[in-house]
C-alpha cells in the first residue's frame, strides 16, 4: 500500500494538495494511506523549506507547489512499482 504524507501547517494550500491527492488516487483505484504532518520538526526531516509537501514511501516528491493530478498519479505509480 502507498504511503503519502502531505507535509503543512494546514493552510489553505496544505489542504488543497491534500484534497488533490486523494481526489488523483481515488480516481485511479490506487490503495493509500494519507498522513498529514504539521509539526515544523517533522517537516524539515525532509529537508522541505517551503510547504506544502508530498512524500510518497518516504520520498519527497514535491516542495512549494500542488502537482498536476496526473502527475501525483504518474509518482505513486512509479513509486508502486518501485
Amino acid at each position: 500500500m502507498l504511503q503519502v504524507k502531505v507535509l503543512g501547517s494546514g493552510c489553505a494550500h496544505c489542504k488543497r494538495l491534500e484534497a488533490e491527492a486523494r481526489a488523483a488516487l481515488d480516481a485511479e483505484g490506487i490503495a493509500y494511506t494519507l498522513e498529514k504532518v504539521t509539526e515544523f520538526a517533522d517537516i524539515a526531516a525532509y529537508g522541505i523549506l517551503s510547504t506544502p509537501g508530498l512524500v510518497m514511501n518516504e520520498e519527497v516528491k514535491s516542495a512549494g507547489r500542488i502537482p498536476k493530478r496526473d502527475q501525483i498519479v504518474a509518482w505513486a505509480r512509479q513509486t508502486e512499482s518501485a
